[in-house]
């Protein structure tokens, strides 16, 4: 049975620190890989797609890629069936309400009949304030949301923190934590049970890297 894996990678911001992960777990990812889309890794089995993490999901539902490495927070916004093996433990950030200092709402202060909430999470924005019964416009936004509490355009945001320093750059304080998220190793489940040697040894590999680590 054919036991060549095809690894879906987020370009961006998660790469470096996934790529050095398959690199742990016994996968020679190139160090460069320029502006290709596909690479195989040096053992000639292993094939990389490099692509938007919005797409990850994807690429792993339809079987394009046996599975590949995404972050949680990517799931929370997407309606593809794909089945979480691992928790890879990088990439950790909050998916969190946050708004301006001045309006101290951290502090307990009510929020506006008609909130306005500017994220790029919208779903996850909508159920956190539909569970806690808060009616509220989802503004969609894909730039820097920071912004938009500044300029009046929304009374919070829902967005992703790692250090902070973008809220206090901007004197915006957190004013709810909804979840965290990390990097995740997700396969397509038909896949799974074809290659089930190949990626329960990859998941074991990967796992024992950050042990180690």
């Amino acid at each position: 049975m054919n036991q060549r894996l095809v690894i879906a990678l987020p370009k961006g911001g998660m790469y470096d620190e996934a790529a050095e992960r398959l690199r742990e777990a016994g996968i020679a990812v190139p160090t460069r890989v320029g502006r290709r889309l596909t690479v195989f890794a040096d053992d000639g089995q292993t094939e990389l797609l490099l692509l938007r993490p919005t797409d990850v999901p994807a690429y792993v539902e339809f079987g394009a890629a046996d599975c590949g490495i995404v972050g949680k927070d990517t799931l929370w916004e997407t309606d593809r069936s794909v089945s979480e093996l691992a928790d890879l433990h990088f990439g950790a950030c909050r998916l969190v309400v946050a708004a301006r200092r001045q309006d101290r709402y951290h502090e307990g202060e009510r929020y506006p009949t008609f909130l306005r909430v500017a994220t790029k999470f919208k779903r996850s924005a909508q159920n956190y304030f539909s569970d806690r019964d808060l009616p509220c416009e989802i503004i969609a936004l894909h730039g820097s949301v920071e912004l938009a509490p500044l300029v009046g355009l929304a009374d919070v945001i829902v967005d992703l923190v790692a250090t902070g320093n973008t809220l206090r750059e901007h004197d915006m304080v957190i004013v709810d934590e909804i979840a965290t998220s990390s990097a995740r190793l997700v396969v397509n489940p038909v896949r799974f049970r074809a290659k089930y040697d190949a990626l329960l040894s990859l998941v074991r590999r990967l796992e024992g890297s950050h042990q180690k680590a």
